[in-house]
This record gives structure tokens, C-alpha cells and sequence, in this order.
């Protein structure tokens, strides 16, 4: 199962990654986040931890798998039966405006089912990230 948003933001990728980066202030933000609490200390880097609740969903600790500073980190999720990767890549545009893609990859035996069960609420959680995103970016 793949999840794909996508959103412009009028704000250069330096400061729309300050903020994407900055894990634990995503409830301040985005609905589909309660609670982040990075497991370690330091900036977001290769191999860091967070623990997310989310509605509706068991809390999670997401592993930084890869980070390519200011354009990029995917993180990885592992439940029974289901592998979750979540990618947070931007996009720098001509005109100084970002644009951030958010990818939701599910796969394993019940990735399939949860899928089912689950699609629209994860559909709806990438759009909440990538519009609370966009406003956090732009607010003056």
C-alpha cells in the first residue's frame, strides 16, 4: 500500500525544513500528531528515534533509515505484520517556494488489510501533515 500528498509552501526549503525536521512540535501543528517525543537528544539524524501517537493508532517509534539535510529523512515502523516507511522529501522551486512530498509505504503479510481497514484515515493523516505544514510555513 502506498499514500502519496503533496503541497506548495511559500517559504524557502531551509525553513520548511526547520520546521518538517523539528519532530516533536508536529502536534502544535498537524491533527494526525498527539504526542512526539524524540528518543534521544540532538538534532534529527541517521539511526534517531521517535516515539508518535496518532489518532486512532497505536503509539509507534519511527527509526530514521535515511537524511539528506535540508531535503530529505524517511523513517520506518515496524508493527506485527505490517513494515511502515514514511518519506519527507522537498522540493526546492524556482520562484523560492518548497515543494514537500509525503510518501506512506505499507508492506508485509497484513500490509494489504490494514490497507483496507485503514486507507482513508492514513489518506487523511498525509493531508492534515502536508496542509499544517503549509500553514505553519507561511504564518507571519
Amino acid at each position: 500500500m502506498r499514500f502519496v500528498e503533496s503541497v506548495e509552501i511559500a517559504a524557502d526549503v531551509d525553513q520548511v525544513w526547520a520546521v518538517q525536521s523539528d519532530v516533536e512540535r508536529w502536534p502544535e501543528w498537524t491533527p494526525s500528531v498527539t504526542a512526539a517525543r524524540r528518543l534521544e537528544p540532538g538534532p534529527l539524524a541517521l539511526g534517531s528515534t521517535t516515539r508518535l501517537t496518532q489518532p486512532r493508532l497505536r503509539p509507534a517509534v519511527w527509526r530514521v533509515t535515511e537524511i539528506d539535510p535540508p531535503y530529505a529523512f524517511v523513517w520506518e515502523s515496524a508493527s506485527p505484520g505490517v513494515r511502515s516507511r514514511g518519506e519527507h522529501r522537498l522540493v526546492r522551486l524556482a520562484d523560492g517556494r518548497t515543494r514537500a512530498e509525503l510518501t506512506l509505504t505499507q508492506s508485509g503479510p497484513l500490509a494489504g488489510l490494514v490497507g483496507l481497514l485503514g486507507g482513508s484515515t492514513m489518506r487523511r493523516y498525509l493531508r492534515q501533515e502536508a496542509d499544517g505544514l503549509r500553514r505553519r510555513c507561511e504564518r507571519g
